[in-house]
């Protein structure tokens, strides 16, 4: 039978909360992000990451030329295209309260200034992140590390989370502070040669019928990419090649709580060699 060698982390609630928010620019008749955009709006996405947020909110503007009509479709689907680097970077649609276009923003006489760039200014995305006071989401339950639960006995079918390996939204690699914890991982399989184990990627957020996307390759293979990372990686620091299989199993199988936890690799153990 099938057991797992992890607790599910439990999350702290907040009362009080703080907005971070951030503005993304478009083109005339655009919506579109373009590339430099595109980085800026990932660079606030990543300090989003490790965040505990309540609600996200996002508003679609245009400027003052254009039809009310025409204005206000633009500028829904600026919105909607926010939105959609939103959920495709893994973070829950279920945390977008408010989605709205507001159409066009007139131009304000009282302010001065080159034409241009106060209609530059209002094609624009404004987006509000409600977040727990305390910002951080964490663990509070002391579980043993993935390093310990390597070392101990292991059965096929045990499930063993890599703990402490985070992964950047929207990419395959894992984050610098991940790096130690994955190379004692890998210095403990080495020593571990009676194991043999897929490496299982996940993300969050999705339907389960369809993966992420790689923001790195602009593929929608994100949970396959983690899992090859995971497994490149062991493959360099001298784990047998014989010894491992990954795969990618997009949302199948998600946790529950923060959506952090979610983006994640597991290793099952498909075989112990008795003879070790």
């Amino acid at each position: 039978m099938l057991r797992f060698k992890y607790i599910l982390p439990l999350i702290c609630a907040y009362s009080f909360s703080q907005e971070m928010s951030h503005n993304v620019y478009f083109g005339t008749d655009q919506y579109v992000v373009n590339l430099d955009e595109q980085r800026r709006f990932q660079s606030f996405l990543n300090q989003l990451d490790t965040l505990d947020i309540n609600k996200i909110t996002i508003y679609g503007f245009c400027d003052d030329r254009g039809t009310d009509e025409y204005n206000l479709r633009l500028s829904k689907k600026r919105a909607n295209a926010i939105k959609w680097h939103f959920t495709d970077s893994e973070f829950s649609e279920e945390l977008i309260t408010i989605l709205d276009g507001k159409g066009e923003v007139a131009l304000d006489p009282l302010r001065g200034g080159d034409i241009k760039n106060m209609r530059q200014s209002n094609r624009r995305v404004e987006i509000h992140v409600d977040i727990g006071a305390s910002g951080k989401v964490k663990d509070t339950l002391e579980i043993p590390t993935t390093q310990e639960v390597l070392k101990g006995a292991l059965e096929v079918g045990d499930k063993i989370k890599l703990k402490n390996i985070y992964f950047k939204t929207g990419y395959s690699t894992v984050t610098s502070e991940s790096i130690p914890t994955l190379k004692e991982i890998a210095d403990i399989l080495v020593e571990r040669t009676d194991l043999y184990f897929t490496i299982q990627g996940h993300v969050c957020c999705t339907h389960d019928t369809y993966d992420a996307v790689d923001r790195k390759t602009n593929k929608r293979n994100l949970s396959v990419s983690r899992a090859k990372f995971i497994y490149t990686y062991l493959l360099r620091r001298g784990i047998e090649k014989k010894r491992m299989k990954y795969v990618g199993l997009r949302r199948k199988f998600p946790l529950g709580g923060h959506p952090k936890f979610d983006r994640r690799v597991e290793i099952e153990i498909t075989y112990v060699a008795k003879d070790h």
